[in-house]
């Protein structure tokens, strides 16, 4: 029954909390007792406030008696360690900022409180979120639930972890070049990019267009209740769009959508199982009564130097002014993406940001014909927990993939397109029994369609953790150290 508990959705919980045949208390017991079987070999949690949040599901127990439930109250979420929280230390997962006490909430963090979402502990990410694999020299490797051998990817990769494990009912993620979806798509669970603007961010990135704040759950219907908790302006965000959005609960089936495919985005090299496992999907959408055909976007390599110019000029820029006279205490990659990127002339920007609105137009040929576009998450699952792409090579489908922190991640693409909405839900698994994921990519701002087309294809494939299911991984007790 503990696992059963563990792997619980956060809709369902609401509703045993409501009818009072299960307690917040209960329910965050069991997440605790699970984190304390599988932590030490995940590595999933850089901070733990077991204690603090007994207090609040006790409060929160006492709400559900009285019949004022706010919409998470009493659910547990896992807070990735970049988001400030009052008095809490905020590493970002760097050597830099381990005595970094938050002195004001994040606007998602303020929002969760708000909610009645219970805090208890903090998500791991590489330094400074700035990888796509989970490992820093300050928290160690996380590991993948499904094969501990891989990553759960990145920057998100403990929020992923976290979900997989059962150790959370849900968590954040943040998203600049595909931090929320990786993870996401590696450990089998739910993660939502919204449109920029859509959920508020604190300064300097909330300015980036790249940079997008979102969940992550283990269902369609988790993820849509955490992103409307999330959502809508906020008076510190200039940049966050009103009016809010509300995504319902009651959406309509897909039979008569247009759906376009592609499985290489017209120049990722793609191994064949997730491949395989995107047609699979494919034709569960012509089950449930979409038209699905295969579409040619017209990308290219380009697309690639279009966002690392992008991530270097604004993000980079960011680090080197943070890391200045410190290089010396930051992990491999950090160093090496300071060292290689520079700081990119005006005339490159220029040219990138020309480039993106060519890969916009491109796009947006594909959205006059079709309601969506689904592709691959990423491209592969063979990449290991402690991959360093700074002195690692990575091969996919033959091909030697360039030293790039993204270039296995079918992502980035939709950060540099950033007002289209993007979930990532899972397609099966490949053969070392790392999850593979795909994206439902929607026109610029329309989350609900989005969120449609996952439902349903969620009513048709049922979750990887239905029935309270773990990872056949965690239940080796020779594996959990």
């Amino acid at each position: 029954m503990s696992n059963e508990l563990c792997y619980l959705s956060a809709t369902k919980a609401g509703e045993l909390f409501t009818s009072k045949k299960l307690s917040p208390v209960e329910l965050l017991q069991a997440l605790i007792n699970r984190a304390e079987q599988v932590e030490p070999s995940i590595n999933a949690f850089s901070f733990e406030y077991f204690d603090e949040a007994m207090d609040a599901a006790r409060l929160a127990e006492k709400s559900y008696m009285k019949g004022s439930a706010r919409p998470l109250e009493g659910i547990a979420v896992a807070v990735k360690d970049e988001e400030n929280i009052i008095g809490k230390v905020t590493t970002n997962g760097s050597l830099l900022l381990q005595d970094n006490v938050a002195q004001t909430h994040s606007p998602v963090v303020e929002r969760m409180l708000n909610a009645g979402a219970i805090i208890h502990a903090r998500t791991t990410t590489p330094e400074f979120s700035s990888n796509t694999v989970t490992h820093s020299r300050l928290w160690g490797v996380t590991r993948n639930p499904w094969n501990t051998e891989y990553t759960p990817g990145g920057s998100s990769g403990g929020a992923g972890a976290s979900l997989a494990a059962g150790t959370t009912t849900l968590a954040n993620g943040s998203d600049i070049a595909g931090s929320i979806r990786v993870p996401a798509s590696c450990s089998g669970v739910i993660g939502f990019k919204p449109p920029y603007g859509r959920v508020p961010d604190e300064s300097p990135y909330n300015l980036d267009t790249y940079a997008h704040q979102g969940p992550m759950a283990r269902t369609v219907a988790d993820c849509r209740l955490f992103q409307n908790v999330l959502s809508g302006p906020h008076p510190f965000d200039p940049a966050s769009v009103s009016p809010k959005l509300t995504i319902p609960d009651n959406l309509e089936n897909i039979r008569g959508m247009r759906i376009g495919y592609s499985l290489d985005l017209g120049y990722f090299s793609v191994d064949s199982e997730v491949r395989e496992n995107t047609l699979a999907a494919v034709e569960v959408f012509r089950h449930l009564g979409a038209t699905v055909e295969e579409v040619d976007i017209g990308w290219n390599s380009s697309c690639l130097t279009t966002a690392m110019t992008h991530l270097h000029a604004l993000f980079g820029s960011t680090l080197q002014r943070d890391c200045v006279g410190r290089e010396e205490q930051l992990t491999d990659y950090v160093r090496y993406f300071l060292g290689t990127g520079g700081s990119p002339q005006p005339k490159s920007v220029v040219e990138a940001n020309l480039h993106a609105g060519e890969m916009f137009a491109q796009l947006s040929k594909v959205f006059a014909s079709y309601d969506l576009l689904i592709c691959p998450t990423v491209a592969t699952t063979f990449v290991k927990a402690d991959f360093d792409y700074s002195k690692d090579t990575l091969i996919v489908d033959g091909e030697i993939m360039a030293p790039s922190l993204a270039s296995w991640c079918m992502t980035y693409p939709f950060n540099t397109l950033s007002r289209c909405p993007v979930l990532s839900v899972p397609t099966g698994f490949a053969s070392n029994d790392v999850p593979t994921g795909m994206q439902i990519v929607g026109p610029s701002f329309d989350d609900v369609t989005v969120f449609k087309a996952a439902m349903a294809y969620e009513s048709a494939k049922p979750p990887m953790y239905s029935g309270g299911l773990a990872p056949e991984i965690l239940q080796q007790p020779e594996l959990v150290m």
